[in-house]
């Protein structure tokens, strides 16, 4: 085995870690007989060899000897070799990043280079996963498929073996992965789509078991949506419900491979991340019948796209399950759903929320997740969800390892909610010796209703130590002063700004300044101190601390020359910090109307959003702003909610046409504006809503100055 490793040069090649010399290594415990030391191989083929993905010359090196392990049937757990060389040669550049070589550095060129040749080399191998698809190890016939589907360059053929595998394969995840895998067929080679969904129609609608009918549903959905039947959602409901009628999942059969059970324990101790992942993996299957079926629900989801009303439906037979698990699953999906569409979910909504009295304890964490991030969405759980928080108090509150405490998930999503009955928790909150970090967000959330909370603010901002752990003790404490706008509490908030220490200090001060100018008058005893600060160096401190004097004194002679100056700025952030003040002076601020007009030209964008509202503030001229601030909208999903405010205080009169066209296309889109970044944020649906909402009223023509919340 492994003729010719010894004349690699491994030394003379690096991997994520530094020098490749422990390759050979990784290799020779890939054959191993012990499955610790398989996995510890693996676990350091992708952590260091194939690190996240890259390919280095040392992967490379590799492929030749992974293919011989991969066809040796003395080798055990060949399965994950298998998916070692498809992840290595499966990765494709697009048309982007092909057109975009002559703006790569060298390394950057030799990346790209290395891809295509380990894309070349793996499909010149994939011959060999034509044998393994009757391999004797289910785990290699449930790898290889979708190798070929991936690597090998003659798909018609692929396709024609999957075919003639299904009738013959005998185990029920083999025979789904030949189906996933005719779908990626479907998707790389358009050419084939029609050929896979009549083969997948069929497969769907004839007498065959009910996860194999599902996972051609998913497939068909995700490569031809359009040959779904019209009536999806019951006959997906129904598959469910025969599956959950079917037989529990088997226990391991004799025909498992010697020293099954010692392979376990060895491996359920094995410090790797491949085995952290598996055993998370396998935490929660384990009490489930058909545990695949969940990622066949995904994949439909995925297929069915903005079919909202269809995939609500699902989503609502699913929650209905009389199997926990079924709707742990459905819960999470429900989440996904309303975090990247728009739609009518309160039935939905409160089908979750009576997952919270569910005595599965990870069904209703998983339902107080969910609710967590909807904020006004979570309304029709909201009985629920203050059912839920009175009959935990020690939930109030999470612990973790290591950081600050937080709130638990049911509490945030009530207070999120704007509901009065999260005021017990977040009092007792406050009286914890390290109050959580995210108290003051959610008091925002209470508004008017949290007012009996400033007192207990006060008291402990009052008692905060101004030492290194100043910051992250008072920062809670200063936002729920802020969003109370608790102009008792100037005294506490002044001796913090004086005595921020020099450790966050910087940021500590921002949070004080912030209190202070929401207090408006009543910190009036602050305004020594602001003229101090607006006069000193550093021009966002002394930005800051005009924009905070000016909401305290409305003294425009004061701060316009300390703002004007930070329109001058090295740093663009100090600019958009100056423009954004500014504008809270209007006309008053006229002097600095021609350097604001230069700034719409400028290179970041963001500050020709700031400088194009300012702008308006001040002149009210729409015709030079309103081009500006439509450009930066298509351009940027980030900065539509804060366009959308300014468009909504002109009205459709003064914003014209154009704006009132991108407005109705806003409404009109089923897409939530932030969806198409891949990731998302917990505020995410909040600031979705938030847009729709001053998209409606700028239509309207309500011009009523100020942010909405």
């Amino acid at each position: 085995m492994f003729t010719g490793i010894d004349e690699v040069g491994w030394a003379s090649m690096k991997h994520a870690y530094g020098p490749a010399d422990d390759v050979p290594g990784l290799l020779y415990g890939l054959a191993s007989a012990d499955p610790a030391e398989r996995e510890t191989a693996l676990d350091g083929m992708y952590g260091a060899v194939h690190h996240q993905g890259n390919v280095y010359a040392c992967t490379l090196a590799c492929i030749p000897f992974l293919f011989e392990l991969a066809a040796d049937p003395g080798i055990r757990d060949r399965g994950g070799i298998v998916e070692l060389l498809t992840s290595i040669g499966g990765i494709e550049l697009d048309e982007d990043e092909e057109d975009g070589l002559d703006e790569l550095d060298e390394d950057e060129i030799e990346g790209v280079a290395n891809y295509a040749m380990a894309a070349a080399a793996v499909s010149a191998g994939s011959p060999v996963f034509f044998e393994l698809v009757a391999d004797e190890d289910p785990g290699v016939r449930l790898a290889a498929p979708l190798a070929l589907a991936t690597l090998h360059t003659r798909p018609g053929r692929v396709l024609a073996l999957l075919r003639e595998r299904l009738p013959v394969e005998g185990d029920d995840e083999v025979r789904l992965a030949l189906v996933e895998a005719a779908g990626r067929i479907a998707l790389r080679h358009g050419r084939l789509a029609e050929r896979v969904a009549d083969w997948l129609s069929r497969l769907a609608a004839e007498a065959y078991p009910p996860g194999l009918r599902l996972a051609a549903l998913a497939q068909l959905a995700r490569c031809a949506p359009d040959a779904l039947p019209g009536d999806v959602v019951r006959v997906v409901s129904g598959l469910l419900r025969e599956l959950r009628s079917g037989p529990a999942r088997a226990e391991p059969s004799a025909a498992e491979p010697p020293g099954g059970d010692e392979g376990a324990s060895d491996l359920s101790t094995a410090p790797t991340l491949v085995g952290q992942l598996r055993e998370l993996s396998a935490e929660e299957p384990s009490g489930r019948g058909t545990p695949w079926a969940t990622d066949l629900l995904r994949t439909l989801h995925v297929g069915l796209d903005d079919r909202v009303a269809d995939r609500t439906a699902l989503l609502t037979d699913q929650l209905g399950s009389p199997d926990p698990w079924q709707r742990v699953d459905a819960v999470r999906m429900s989440s996904g759903l309303m975090r990247a569409w728009r739609g009518v979910y309160e039935d939905l909504v409160r089908l979750i929320g009576a997952q919270l009295a569910d005595p599965e304890p990870r069904l209703a964490e998983a339902a107080s997740y969910a609710l967590e991030d909807l904020f006004a969405l979570a309304a029709p759980a909201g009985d629920a969800l203050a059912g839920r928080v009175a009959a935990d108090p020690g939930a109030w509150v999470k612990e973790w390892p290591s950081g600050p405490p937080g709130l638990g998930s049911a509490v945030k999503a009530l207070a999120r909610l704007g509901d009065a009955r999260s005021l017990p928790a977040l009092a007792a909150a406050l009286e914890r010796p390290e109050v959580p970090h995210d108290v003051g967000f959610a008091i925002r959330c209470l508004g008017a209703a949290a007012d009996p909370l400033a007192g207990a603010l006060r008291r402990r901002l009052g008692e905060v130590a101004l030492d290194e752990s100043a910051y992250d003790r008072a920062s809670p404490l200063l936002a729920g002063l802020t969003a109370l706008r608790a102009g008792e509490a100037a005294p506490e908030v002044l001796r913090v700004l004086r005595g921020a220490p020099e450790y966050r200090g910087e940021w500590l001060r921002t949070a004080a300044l912030r209190a202070l100018g929401s207090f408006g008058p009543a910190a009036g005893c602050a305004v020594p101190e602001l003229r101090r600060l607006a006069r000193g160096p550093g021009v966002a401190a002394a930005t800051e601390a005009a924009e905070a004097l000016w909401a305290v004194t409305g003294d425009a002679d004061a701060v316009l020359p300390v703002l004007a100056e930070g329109l001058w700025a090295e740093q663009a952030r100090d600019c958009r910090a100056a423009a954004s003040a500014l504008g809270a002076l209007g006309p008053r601020a006229g002097a600095v109307a021609p350097r604001l007009r230069a700034l719409l030209a400028h290179d970041e964008l963001w500050l020709r959003v700031e400088a194009a509202i300012a702008l308006w503030e001040i002149a009210g001229r729409t015709a030079e702003v309103v081009p500006v601030l439509l450009s930066a909208w298509e351009k940027n999903c980030h900065v539509r909610v804060r366009v959308a405010e300014c468009l909504a205080r002109m009205g459709p009169g003064g914003a014209g046409s154009d704006a009132t066209r991108v407005l109705r296309a806003e409404l009109l889109s089923v897409r939530r504006h932030k969806a198409m970044d891949g990731g998302y944020g917990s505020h995410d649906t909040y600031e979705d809503e938030k847009l729709l909402a001053l998209c409606r009223r700028a239509l309207l023509g309500n011009t009523g100055k100020g942010t909405t919340s």
